[in-house]
């Protein structure tokens, strides 16, 4: 019984982000201006951002946010963005 629970407890802690792809795709006109419309690169100076995964995307930005990765342009870009923004944009790059 208690091997049951820890695994189920573990599936449950690896559950998918909750964000919102429509609300994503509404904040991510800033994003486009360099990482594409479609989140497809035009230049290999920025990276594609369609179809990552969206822990991973999540992270990234975050640390862009928080100052765990610096690069002058994305800390301005995603300084204003909440938690919520962030895994909203993710949702909505990820399924791209």
């Amino acid at each position: 019984m208690r091997v049951l629970i820890l695994f189920l407890t573990l599936l449950t802690a690896t559950v998918a982000h909750a964000g919102d792809p429509a609300a994503g795709k509404a904040k991510s006109m800033t994003c486009a201006a360099c990482h594409g419309q479609a989140g497809i690169s035009a230049t290999d100076m920025w990276p594609n951002l369609a179809g990552q995964k969206e822990g991973y995307l999540i992270k990234q930005i975050k640390m862009f946010r928080d100052g765990g990765r610096t690069d002058p342009s994305m800390a301005a870009m995603v300084a204003p963005l909440s938690d919520k923004d962030i895994e909203n944009l993710a949702a909505y790059y990820a399924g791209l």
